[in-house]
């Protein structure tokens, strides 16, 4: 097993285990859970593949993404039923999914030899959407439109990485450095409440 696949599958338990936090909120029950939790660990690399043309998507040829996702999602269901969880601690493990699904998705798109910056952008596109399909059917204002830096983390984290691959550096160690930088900032975010400025409303 190579290590970009060891790494997605760590990813799709974690964004699954963060969106049945998110959905254990919303009073759902375990199927609700399951299909959320799944739709948002594969979502972010399905509209990746999408786009790099990639098809079929990753998870139809190996359906093991969906067999984890499944079983983080019970897992964590049966677990929140019985343990008290604080209401935002869904913000830890979205930082670890973040910073795994970000390194991904960039990986992937350098593997194919795309310009840099599509390479960085599907990093982005891989490390948010997953967290943007959960919200919105958890009825949520994604959270990508709402917290601090999120979006910019996983921007960073991607450019970091091509950047450290450029150079030469060994690919393990990119992914490595990369993933602690996003993770560094996205908690640094919601430690200190760091955000972009907003739009000045003017009335």
């Amino acid at each position: 097993m190579s290590l970009i696949h060891t790494l997605d599958l760590c990813a799709v338990a974690v964004c699954a285990i963060t969106a049945t936090l998110e959905a254990h909120r919303r009073d759902l029950d375990l199927f609700g859970v399951a299909v959320i939790a799944v739709i948002s660990g594969i979502g972010g690399g399905t509209v990746r593949d999408i786009l790099l043309g990639r098809l079929p998507v990753y998870w139809i040829n190996d359906p093991i993404y969906v067999v984890v996702g499944i079983a983080a999602a019970i897992m964590t269901f049966f677990l929140g039923r019985r343990l008290p969880i604080p209401k935002n601690f869904f913000l830890l493990p979205d930082a670890l999914g973040l910073a795994l699904f970000t390194v991904i998705g960039t990986t992937v798109a350098l593997n194919l030899h795309v310009h840099w910056f599509i390479a960085a952008l599907m990093g982005v596109i891989t490390g948010v959407f997953g967290g943007v399909i959960r919200d919105i059917l958890c009825n949520e204002v994604p959270l990508i439109f709402r917290t601090d830096i999120y979006a910019t983390a996983s921007l960073v984290g991607a450019l970091l990485l091509i950047l450290l691959d450029t150079l030469g550096m060994e690919r393990p160690l990119s992914i490595l450095f990369a993933m602690l930088l996003t993770v560094s900032l996205r908690l640094a975010a919601i430690r200190w409440h760091i955000h972009l400025p907003h739009l000045r409303s003017y009335t």
